[in-house]
């Protein structure tokens, strides 16, 4: 296949695992779709975790710079990844769309892609384009540093371990809406709030924190907005640290983690910042785009502009 050919198609990345299955049950119906729009693909199927990662870096180096999700906020994680780590060309070549199929589909949820089919394939047709930015963290696992990067939001302690528990049911075959919500009140049982050090722009503040979230989007964990302002284009990382807070007063607040007020609370706090490290007395969990990761002492940095994404709608501040 001749280069302007390769880079005119989709390379198609289909998780038949998402959402419970509907990548592989309804796979057959979005192609017909695809097809009926003239929009033209390379298709596989994705056979294990990190297989999409392979997968992109393997295709960026024949050539192609489109990609196309058909699954989750995990496949498209791996996609980015894959972006990140190759070395053939500048990322900001290179387009990432998705076709929503998994169970929470919190980044699609920011741009406005539907999740009838049809309508998120009428996205990808209508093809408009944003410049996108890409969070990194660096985390720990032992002593070994490790490195990942992240689309839409991050977070450390408490959500990562809601993260690992409910990472642990999907690959036993369990994923529904409702599997996040109650690993999280289930956590409240046995989390240990724990001391950390919380350094940005250079700026240290020590406190017990419940759970950090940093964010280039708005949503995650299936609808909760713990990053509510953020921004995907303007270069920073939005931050919330959730101080020190009892289990009752958790569960009497939860409403505030989805109806967009989280920052309303007095042991709640904002930032805005293109960096962040944090160290812990005991080590906290870390997770990125609902990817559980090591834990700290971890670094937050961004890629400003670092890809570009195809969107439904466009979040304006």
């Amino acid at each position: 296949m001749e280069t302007d050919a390769i880079r005119k198609k989709w390379f198609t990345m289909v998780n038949p695992n998402a959402g419970n299955g509907k990548g592989s049950k309804d796979w057959n119906r979005i192609a017909d779709l695809l097809e009926k729009e003239d929009i033209p693909i390379v298709n596989n199927f994705t056979e294990r975790r990190g297989h999409a990662i392979s997968l992109t870096k393997e295709a960026i180096g024949d050539g192609f710079r489109k990609f196309l999700i058909v699954g989750g906020d995990g496949t498209l994680n791996e996609a980015v990844n894959g972006i990140f780590t190759q070395e053939c060309c500048p990322t900001n070549e290179t387009v990432v769309g998705i076709i929503p199929v998994g169970t929470g589909n919190d980044w699609g949820r920011m741009f406005g892609i539907p999740l009838v089919y049809e309508g998120a394939v009428r996205v990808i047709k209508e093809n408009k384009l944003m410049a996108h930015d890409i969070g990194v963290i660096t985390y720990h696992e032992g002593n070994v540093q490790g490195r990942r990067y992240f689309i839409n939001i991050a977070g450390l302690g408490f959500e990562a371990l809601v993260v690992k528990k409910t990472n642990k049911q999907k690959e036993k075959g369990r994923s529904n809406s409702t599997v996040y919500f109650f690993n999280l009140l289930a956590s409240l049982l046995s989390y240990k709030i724990t001391g950390a050090d919380i350094t940005i722009d250079n700026k240290t503040t020590t406190s017990k924190v419940f759970s950090i979230n940093v964010g280039n989007g708005r949503y995650c964990g299936g609808g909760m907005r713990q990053t509510p302002d953020a921004l995907p284009d303007d270069g920073l990382l939005d931050i919330t640290v959730i101080r020190e807070m009892g289990r009752i007063e958790i569960i009497r607040n939860l409403k505030l983690l989805y109806d967009g007020t989280i920052l309303s609370h007095p042991k709640i706090d904002g930032y805005r910042s293109n960096n962040l490290r944090v160290t812990s007395e005991t080590i906290l969990y870390a997770e990125a785009d609902g990817e559980s990761l090591g834990h700290t002492p971890v670094e937050f940095g961004i890629i400003p502009r670092g890809l570009n994404v195809v969107y439904g709608t466009k979040i304006i501040q």
